[in-house]
């Protein structure tokens, strides 16, 4: 059963969070987030990207980078942009886009969890992705971007969430420059508190929607620093509260809250085809074609996709023996991957072949076209994977092909930030 937890959040004070608060430092490439923390220096972003306050020629990766970060985080501590809760407590982070709303609990996660199977992940990690995350936390000491975590729907949880969600216990109620809307609440009612531990300690288990390298980075620093303890002859274990170093943080929503966007594709080339034949082996295939159109195809059910080609938009509408029961070749990426980018267009492992980029849903169709018209030939509309979809991959204990779900809106990072040392 999972281990939630309050914590001490060390949080922006109120009248700069709107400034502070930050999108997660891997959305940006390094000239992106430059200009970010060029016209705003408050920005977390600053601290998170710590390479920002260097020249080009400095090595993203560098000690001097890291060591920057925690000296960033420190001086916002000391010159009160920072503040620190004197009591541990849970968090109501609500996120508003185009007029749905998500709310999520502000939680810390046991690193034991994570490596026990008690919070599901469903896609694998790289180690080389890890290595600045887990550089950027043992150096500033913190965690400073949350897992963005799911549980199956509890109703007496969202009860206690829409019954905190009142001015009286607001934190922040701002909206960011991508029109999102965010507002955070406290939970500090000690009995309320406790209750929320045991409601989650009766849940089976936790999953992870976003953040994985994330989470794989603030496990690995844990189970280092509890090595590290025990290497010196300590115990880790003398009470049975967690030490600071086994929990991060995550915002943990119910899945019925949760909206996934589709992740669409774009190839390269034709692999050595023409238009002609291309549509011929589509059809062969299993995938029934219409004739084309000038309208952006934005498919509106299972095994239905859009293709833009030549200034054509097509639906594709994948015929019964192409579908399956399995929890993984049953979604519709895996079944554009097996049976048209795999063996008609020669893409065998997409996450290593440069002929195909992938597109977040939020950037549109028109994003698909542009791309077609600039350095692809042909781009591939989703019909989005669902949640329950995701959470049936990770029960069975399987993963996603790679790009199989966009979360939006995506958390603030700087919002809520845990210290390893508590």
């Amino acid at each position: 059963m999972p281990r939630v937890t309050p914590f001490k959040a060390i949080r922006p004070n109120k009248e700069v969070a709107p400034k502070f608060c930050a999108l997660p430092y891997d959305v940006y490439n390094r000239r992106e987030a430059l200009e970010i923390v060029k016209d705003n220096p408050l920005s977390f972003l600053a601290i998170d990207r710590a390479e920002t306050s260097f020249s080009d020629d400095t090595d993203t990766y560098a000690p001097e980078v890291y060591q920057k970060a925690r000296e960033l985080f420190d001086g916002r501590i000391k010159d009160g942009t920072l503040l620190k809760e004197n009591k541990p407590c849970f968090y109501i982070y609500e996120l508003t886009m185009d007029g749905r709303s998500q709310s999520g609990i502000v939680a810390c996660s046991s690193i034991d969890d994570y490596l026990n199977g008690i919070i599901k992940k469903h896609e694998n990690t790289r180690e080389e992705k890890e290595i600045d995350r887990i550089n950027h936390v043992d150096a500033v000491n913190a965690h400073t971007g949350p897992i963005f975590l799911v549980y199956r729907s509890v109703k007496e949880l969202k009860d206690i969430v829409f019954y905190y969600k009142n001015e009286e216990k607001m934190l922040y109620d701002f909206t960011s420059d991508d029109g999102i809307r965010h507002r955070a609440f406290v939970i500090d009612d000690d009995d309320v508190v406790d209750r929320i531990e045991k409601i989650f300690n009766s849940i089976p288990c936790t999953y992870i929607a976003d953040g994985h390298h994330r989470c794989a980075s603030a496990v690995k620093v844990g189970v280092k620093r509890r090595d590290a303890v025990r290497a010196n002859g300590k115990s880790a274990d003398d009470t049975d509260s967690l030490k600071g170093y086994e929990r991060f943080l995550s915002v943990i929503f119910p899945d019925d809250e949760l909206m996934i966007m589709p992740y669409n594709r774009v190839v390269r080339d034709l692999n050595g085809m023409t238009k002609e034949a291309f549509l011929e082996a589509i059809n062969r295939a299993g995938f029934k074609t219409d004739t084309g159109c000038d309208t952006p195809v934005n498919p509106d059910k299972k095994a239905e996709f859009g293709m833009f080609l030549d200034d054509k938009w097509y639906k594709l509408t994948a015929e019964d023996r192409l579908l399956s029961t399995d929890p993984v070749k049953g979604l519709d990426v895996s079944i554009l991957q097996d049976n048209l980018l795999k063996p008609i267009l020669g893409i065998d492992d997409p996450r290593i072949d440069k002929r195909i980029d992938f597109v977040g849903g939020i950037r549109g169709l028109k994003e698909l076209e542009k791309r077609c018209h600039e350095d692809m030939q042909v781009a591939f509309s989703m019909y989005p994977t669902s949640i329950t979809e995701l959470l049936n991959v990770a029960d069975a204990g399987l993963l996603m092909p790679p790009k199989s779900t966009w979360f939006e809106p995506k958390l603030r990072s700087g919002m809520f930030i845990h210290s390893l040392d508590d």
